[in-house]
This record gives structure tokens, sequence and C-alpha cells, in this order.
């Protein structure tokens, strides 16, 4: 007797950290690993990030329906969001555009509301292309509950600019901590690992 219930006290214990490790994915964090250069120099192939998913809202578990809001994205936000063409995809970009806002690009310097953003943390690695669409853009308005989103490395990100809106709803969390960063088994970048990350509101512009 004294055995099944030292096995039943243990399958509890099982169960319960099943339990909370599925509550902590589903409500709270999740992992998110840097798969391409789209966001250099702010975060680096090999990162590993730990995301908030309630900033935003709090959604019914495996989907993208909102149970309550508990925030608004702002200017500046590092998301992490359902690819629009592929929602299997999970991207990470930062907030350029809110509802709302209108954005225009000339000459890789991108205006919102009419006013020039002072974006330092831009890394712009082909100053002499003017490539239509992408360095010069049209001005658009964003629509409600979207989101007009790019790559701090601008040169080499594939963002609003090329396939348009982020609908709230694909909106997964905030990218907050890297918690592991490596670029190969025997380069570990010990100096990033426990980095929180700044979401830099010199997007506002001036």
């Amino acid at each position: 007797m004294k055995q099944k219930n030292v096995a039943w006290e243990l399958t509890e214990i099982v169960i319960i950290a099943v339990l909370l490790a599925l509550m902590i994915r589903f409500f709270a964090v999740q992992a998110y690993k840097i798969p391409s250069g789209s966001m250099l120099e702010t975060l680096q192939i090999g990162d590993y990030l730990l995301v908030t998913r309630f900033n935003y809202a709090v959604k019914v578990p495996l989907s993208d329906i909102e149970i309550v809001r508990t925030g608004e994205p702002e200017h500046g936000d590092i998301i992490v969001f359902r690819y629009p063409l592929d929602p299997s995809q999970d991207y990470i970009k930062r907030v350029i555009g809110l509802p709302g806002d209108t954005i225009e690009i000339r000459d890789k310097q991108v205006f919102r509301n009419g006013k020039l953003l002072r974006e330092p943390y831009v890394r712009i690695i082909k100053p002499w292309t003017r490539i239509p669409g992408i360095d010069n853009y049209n001005k658009v308005t964003v629509p409600p509950d979207s989101y007009f989103v790019m790559g701090d490395n601008r040169d080499e990100s594939l963002d609003s600019r090329t396939w348009g809106f982020v609908p709230r709803r694909n909106i997964q969390g905030k990218a907050w901590v890297i918690y592991w960063s490596w670029a190969s088994l025997t380069d570990i970048r010990w100096s990033r690992i426990g980095t929180f990350l700044h979401h830099d509101r010199a997007a506002s512009g001036g």
C-alpha cells in the first residue's frame, strides 16, 4: 500500500510539473532562437531569447483568440509574431508603425507621420543602394489592429516593406531577455547571456 502511495505521489508531481510547464509556455513565456541576421546588430544569429506572452494579450492556448487584452504594442517594441504569409513560421522585428500612423521611406530614412525617425539601432551596409519599395517606399497608413515592422539590419531584412502589415492577432509576444548565445559550439558569447532587451523609444522620432 505504501509503495502505491509513493508511486501516486510521484505521478502527481510529474503531472503538476507538466501542467505548470504548459501554463508557462502558453501564458507566460516562450523560447525563441534567432535564425537570421535581419535584426543585427541588436540580435545576433545564435541568440536564444525568452519572449513574454502576456504583454499585449492573454490568448486561448494553441490559438490566436484573445481572452483579454493586457496592453498595446508601442513604437520600438521588438516582437515575435506569426509570419502573415505563412503562419507556421515565427518572425521577429521591431515595431515602427502603429494603427493610424503614416510611414514613408526616403533614401533609407524612415518618416513616421511626416517626422524623420532617430534610429540609433539601425544597421546600413549598402548605403549606395536605392531600391524602389525598399530604400524608397511610398507613404502608407497603417490599418486598424495592424502594425508596420522592420528589421534593424535594414539592407538584409524582409519585413513590412515587402510583405505588408502584421495583424495584431499574429503577435505572439515581446522579446524580453537573451538567456543563451553562441556563434558555434566552441564560441559562446558569455557577455550577451542575461542581457535584457531595450525597446528603443528613439524610434518615436522628433
